[in-house]
């Protein structure tokens, strides 16, 4: 009976049973949303977030400060006498569609997903990206100070040339425009589209999984989309005269370079088997699991004792049965004895 007792706990049924809870709390640990991951995940980064805030003070600061005046001497006017236009793409364009398109598409897959993680991870990989490049790009700007092409009529609006007895330009256009003259190299519109569209691309390239051997182009495809949106908007400032093709050159590599930087940051390499989510994602599946694993050996040895408990009551109960028996036994044969006697 005791044997049967224990073979009743250990059985198949209560096994399968325990199995079953483990599997109940792996898909409860790995349900990542933002209602239930989301204030911890952000306090745990918080620090990051403050970083974001003091780049973008930095960049604001950066915009505002003049740049370092060039000499720009008659000769070099050659080069800097292209018309001055209108940009066609706005400077208020460049945050849409390289910071709040990217973002629309993360949403699009933590909807689909429901992985905290990714979202965070990727959205605070493309505000490192953009405002990196963004201070970097401006810092260069302004310690540079390179003519535009189109600084002659930024200067001389009007055509007439002046220069002082070195041989500078003295310049008699608004201010604003002489400003924004000396802020050529690199391409601030192009460093800022390759940095967040540069990311976008890198993201999509992991989610899709194109490296995965199988030779589906059509994924290709839609990870050079960004980026050549981001070659166009470059081809435009040179269209538009507002830089010199070295500077959309060296501002297109300084943003997709950052944007490689802080992408592996946060993900694994697109080639790689884990390169559809983040890290972060993927260790807190291993240390759910390693939690579970823990309470499946807790249940194992309180399965395991109880069975040993069961043992010995058992065997206490027959033992006690044992010897009542014999205790029956015995005082049935004294008085049988006695009766013969």
């Amino acid at each position: 009976m005791a044997w049967r007792a224990v073979a009743s706990l250990c059985s198949f049924g209560n096994f399968r049973s325990i199995f079953q809870q483990r599997r109940t709390e792996e898909v409860e640990l790995g349900a990542h949303t933002i209602k239930s991951h989301g204030a911890v995940l952000a306090r745990n980064h918080r620090h990051d977030w403050l970083i974001l805030l003091l780049l973008a003070g930095i960049e604001i600061v950066l915009f505002i400060i003049h740049p370092f005046y060039r000499f720009v001497g008659k000769d070099m006017m050659t080069d800097l006498k292209y018309p001055l236009k209108d940009s066609t793409v706005p400077v208020w364009a460049v945050p849409m569609y390289a910071v709040l398109l990217p973002i629309a598409i993360f949403l699009f897959f933590y909807f689909r997903r429901r992985n905290v993680y990714d979202l965070h991870h990727s959205i605070l990989g493309l505000l490192f990206a953009v405002l990196i490049t963004g201070v970097i790009t401006d810092a260069i700007k302004n310690a540079v100070g390179r003519p535009r092409p189109d600084f002659f009529y930024r200067c001389f609006p009007d055509g007439n040339e002046l220069y002082d007895q070195l041989g500078d330009v003295v310049c008699h256009g608004k201010d604003g425009d002489i400003k924004e003259g000396h802020k050529s190299f690199p391409s601030g519109h192009t460093s800022w589209s390759f940095a967040g569209l540069g990311f976008l691309s890198l993201y999509l390239s992991g989610k899709i999984q194109v490296f995965d051997r199988r030779g589906h182009a059509a994924k290709l495809c839609i990870v050079i989309l960004p980026l050549l949106v981001a070659s166009l908007v470059g081809i435009s400032r040179v269209d538009d005269y507002w830089h010199h093709w070295q500077d959309v050159f060296a501002g297109g590599v300084l943003g997709l370079v950052v944007a490689a930087f802080c992408y592996r940051q946060f993900f694994p390499p697109p080639y790689d088997n884990d390169g559809w989510g983040p890290y972060a994602y993927f260790l807190a599946l291993e240390e759910s699991r390693t939690n579970t694993n823990t309470v499946y050996h807790m249940d194992a040895l309180n399965v395991q004792a109880t069975g040993i408990q069961v043992v010995n009551q058992q065997a206490r109960q027959n033992g006690n049965e044992a010897f009542a028996l014999n205790g029956h036994l015995s005082s049935s044969l004294d008085e049988m004895e006695s009766g013969r006697r």
